[in-house]
């Protein structure tokens, strides 16, 4: 087949370790774009080798294999180099993805006819300060959480937004959103459902006792700082990954951040309604399957 002339000519696929039928199917995707004149690469999920050639700007697009978990690991590389996602799933939800494994020969030449529309979505910068030190940094395209550790007994948490006292809570923890996250945890915690494309950060108390128990939306601007007031176990849980131990009087800052997660998208703009009645009428994690 003759070269087509695109935006993409060089393509990355990766796909989660643990999925069995994930490398057959990358070195199928790898063939068929091979056959279009487009270099492509493909591997199970690495993040200190994928980093590099993201970084390094050497691909024009990440392929991603997997669930929703894989896609906000390929977020979290692509967004701050401003690499376009493109989501086939394997998984369950399939909240981020775009195609499903057996769609992927007929939506792929989408990409090289310019058929296809770019959806941004906002991300999370969370710093975790102690006193005057900076501990950590993370960007996330869901959420970050600040929760009581393995004791199960609530912890003390006084919510600031910019700056201005907002709430005390004596929960389970506390959640600070985007709109993408408004439909993971945050959800799950009872708080209200975003449109992926606003730009809020959206805060929502776990199991909230005796406290404010309403979700609060900030605009994008805002900064929400969560300080930590407990004498047993508290940890950050940024977008899942694994917890950070928090000491007392730790201090969580999170704010829109200056990078945006692209993703690749071959429906309909109102796709999010259309798919958000779908999963919520039937949770596949309730089923037998992967």
């Amino acid at each position: 087949m003759a070269n087509i002339k695109s935006e993409f000519n060089h393509i990355c696929i990766t796909s989660h370790p643990k999925i069995s039928e994930a490398k057959k199917l990358s070195e199928k995707i790898s063939s068929f774009l091979d056959a279009r004149g487009v270099t492509s690469k493909y591997g199970q999920f690495n993040e200190g080798e994928f980093s590099k050639i993201i970084e390094n700007g050497e691909t024009d697009l990440l392929i991603s294999l997997g669930g929703d978990g894989t896609m906000l690991r390929s977020g979290h590389l692509c967004g701050p180099s401003n690499v376009p996602v493109l989501g086939i799933n394997l998984g369950k939800f399939g909240f981020l993805t775009e195609i499903e494994s057996n769609q992927w020969q007929n939506l792929l030449p989408r990409l090289f006819d310019g058929k296809y529309w770019v959806e941004k979505r906002m991300m999370l910068r969370a710093e975790q300060w102690r006193g005057s030190n900076k501990i950590g940094t993370w960007e996330v395209l869901n959420e970050v959480v600040v929760t009581r550790g393995q004791i199960i007994r609530p912890v003390h948490l006084t919510a600031t937004v910019d700056g201005s006292f907002l709430a005390t809570y004596v929960a389970d923890g506390m959640i600070a959103a985007t709109a993408t996250g408004s439909t993971a945890y945050a959800l799950a915690a009872g708080g209200p459902i975003l449109p992926p494309e606003l730009r809020n950060i959206l805060i929502v108390a776990v199991a909230p006792h005796l406290s404010v128990d309403r979700a609060v939306v900030l605009p994008e601007g805002a900064t929400v700082s969560i300080t930590v007031h407990t004498d047993h176990q508290a940890v950050l849980s940024p977008d899942g990954q694994p917890p950070v131990e928090m000491n007392d009087g730790d201090r969580i800052d999170a704010c829109a951040s200056d990078h945006s997660v692209k993703f690749i998208r071959f429906q309909e703009p109102d796709y999010f309604y259309r798919n958000l009645t779908l999963h919520m009428s039937q949770n596949p994690s309730t089923v037998n399957s992967r």
